[in-house]
């Protein structure tokens, strides 16, 4: 058991984070501020702290309190469109709230240091698919910029400290508590709305491609990451290109729904396609994607029909 801070852990991926730390018996504290999570996604077995990244003091008495061993970094400004419309709020967030983080964990000796980063958004359009690890990044947007700019801090950081850290590039993650009325999750979105009967809105002819990979296996990458004493950054996708065409076609398949498909402009911030190759997380991680696209979809269904959503 180790004591460990979660970023980001009323959200998403960081709450389904923080019930696998917990099954496995570590001492959780979550730091949140509930901008996009939720409080019904906290596990009430960790301690829970409604603080913002961009607060060095508060985090500070936190960390003075807690001695945190490992740090998962999951908190963000994740959107790439609100980042294109304020640079200076994402570099707040997603840079200077990173290096909030560092400063304290180098200063409390914090061991090992997980960071939740983006792939697409950092490698841009231009890169050959499946991309690997050493592809030249070309982030096409403010978000792709501080995702790896906050990368660099990271290693950085490491450097000069005994810290191990480890910066995982995510591909397009959906899942259960997936927020349907955000952008990014398009998955859940489209189940949201179909299940409704509601309009589904397409960008541009939906044959841009993403490289969806399931919550669970995100987590898993995490856990993995602790496991090992070697830092790096590592992709954390499955390779296989999915179109929105395509995801429309199978949840119509598996719902039955009298939504209308809308064809919309297509967003210019939007990447065309992105897919990551996860082979080096394999050699030095021992991870690698189990659940199928089909079958993970089935069980957002699932999730949605049974959790009312606000």
């Amino acid at each position: 058991m180790s004591k460990i801070i979660v970023t980001g852990g009323a959200g998403f991926i960081g709450s389904n984070l923080v019930d696998a730390l917990i099954k496995e018996n570590h001492e959780v504290t979550v730091i949140d501020n509930l901008s996009t999570g939720s409080r019904e996604n906290l596990n009430s077995k960790a301690t829970f702290f409604e603080t913002d990244i961009t607060d060095y003091q508060a985090l500070e008495e936190i960390f003075e309190k807690f001695r945190p061993e490992t740090i998962f970094h999951l908190a963000a400004q994740a959107s790439v469109i609100v980042s294109c419309q304020n640079p200076a709020k994402d570099v707040e967030v997603n840079v200077i709230g990173t290096i909030n983080l560092l400063q304290l964990a180098e200063k409390f000796e914090v061991k090992k240091f997980i960071f939740s980063s983006t792939g697409g958004a950092i490698y841009g359009d231009d890169a050959p698919r499946p991309t690997t690890e050493d592809a030249k990044e070309r982030p096409a947007s403010p978000y792709g910029m501080d995702k790896l700019s906050a990368e660099r801090y990271i290693e950085f950081f490491a450097k000069r400290s005994s810290m191990t850290a480890s910066c995982l590039r995510y591909a397009n993650v959906y899942g259960p508590r997936q927020n349907s009325k955000g952008e990014a999750g398009v998955i859940a979105i489209f189940i949201d709305r179909m299940l409704k009967n509601e309009p589904v809105h397409v960008y541009g002819d939906g044959s841009h491609t993403r490289d969806y990979v399931f919550v669970s296996d995100v987590v898993k990458a995490n856990l993995k990451a602790i496991e090992v004493d070697k830092g790096g950054t590592y992709n954390i996708g499955t390779g296989k290109e999915t179109t929105v065409n395509e995801i429309v076609e199978a949840l119509r398949e598996e719902i039955s729904t009298d939504s209308e498909i809308i064809n919309t402009p297509y967003k210019s911030e939007e990447q065309a396609a992105s897919s990551l190759d996860a082979k080096k997380a394999l050699n030095d991680l021992g991870w690698a994607p189990t659940i199928e696209l089909e079958e993970g979809m089935k069980k957002v269904v699932e999730w949605f029909k049974n959790n009312t959503q606000k």
